[in-house]
């Protein structure tokens, strides 16, 4: 009786959902559409009047306080003015995302161009992003630290690798010190989080995975999957300045991986450094800078001013082309 009263209340809860979903998605799709009406039929009626140069404030000022007194909030002068930015920035209806909302497209119209806007609109609905997470990834210019992206559509890791790492959401503090342990335990605790970060196609896999040989037992800090790459890749966490020590110990990993875990129909194992500090010499004149599957990356445990990003991500896509020149013409 129990389990016929459970199956029941569980079927029951599938129809309300689905039917509150697809209440959900028909009004989305309605208002989006009032919207992009209304800034098409403003942006017509400024076009009239562009010859006098105040025209358009006065009709968005008049044109708000009437809508206003008949059907109450949501007709404030700034919201028409996104609803004409919302007409001018996506001019063809047929072309709206409806699985992304009103908030979504506020935050996208406000970006500076064609190919940054596509770049949200596709992650946001391929990682089922909030308008929350589309705001902090516009904040973190995750478009601008994703090398490659836009010019090849190859699938490698420069698709889904970032430099630097913004971890703020693990609550660490930048100025006390803490250890690997504290690091990793974080990164367990806002998991989702940090795949969020992280890029496209992780799934976690182990923590302190025990790797044994013959003589000797090993302990990686962190191993995802990528099913995108279809390969393993490892992390190595380090709190302190970049060593060859600890170049040397990715690179033992990432060997042992690919012998005693990869499977078969794998691609090869990928080991990522993550340091608090990078030391770009010891990169260079190390084996990080001669294979394609090791790989040094810095993370910030805040979110540092936009300037300050900017150059570190200028600071990377310099190096990024300058080794890319380097590479022999196949």
């Amino acid at each position: 009786m129990e389990i016929s009263e459970d199956l029941l209340f569980q079927s029951v809860k599938e129809i309300v959902i689905r039917s509150r979903e697809k209440v959900f998605r028909m009004a989305n799709s309605t208002l989006l559409l009032t919207y992009w009406q209304i800034g098409k039929l403003i942006v017509e009626e400024e076009q009239k009047g562009r010859e006098r140069a105040e025209y358009g404030k006065y009709t968005l000022k008049n044109l708000s306080k009437k809508l206003t007194l008949e059907f109450g909030k949501g007709f404030d002068e700034s919201n028409l003015r996104n609803m004409r930015s919302f007409y001018q920035v996506f001019p063809i209806c047929d072309a709206l995302r409806h699985e992304l909302s009103w908030t979504h497209y506020r935050l996208l119209i406000r970006l500076s161009n064609q190919d940054k806007i596509n770049y949200y609109i596709q992650e946001s609905i391929q990682n089922n992003w909030n308008s929350r997470d589309l705001k902090r990834q516009i904040n973190a210019l995750s478009y601008e630290r994703v090398l490659e992206h836009t010019k090849n559509t190859t699938k490698t890791i420069h698709n889904v690798l970032k430099d630097p790492y913004i971890f703020e959401f693990l609550g660490l503090k930048p100025d006390e010190k803490i250890s690997e342990k504290d690091l990793e335990t974080a990164i367990i605790d806002h998991l989702q989080k940090f795949l969020l970060e992280f890029g496209k196609g992780f799934a976690f896999v182990a923590r302190q995975q025990h790797i044994a040989t013959d003589t000797s037992d090993f302990y990686i800090d962190l191993v995802f999957y990528n099913y995108i790459l279809k390969c393993f890749v490892i992390i190595d966490l380090k709190t302190g300045e970049l060593s060859h020590q600890d170049i040397g110990q990715i690179d033992m990993y990432v060997r042992m991986y690919d012998d005693l875990k990869r499977g078969e129909g794998d691609n090869p194992t990928i080991g990522i450094l993550l340091c608090s500090e990078k030391d770009e010499t010891i990169v260079k004149y190390s084996v990080l800078n001669d294979k394609n599957n090791l790989f040094a990356s810095k993370y910030l445990l805040y979110l540092p001013k936009e300037e300050e990003l900017k150059q570190l991500i200028d600071q990377d896509r310099i190096r990024f082309e300058v080794d890319q020149d380097d590479q022999p013409n196949l």
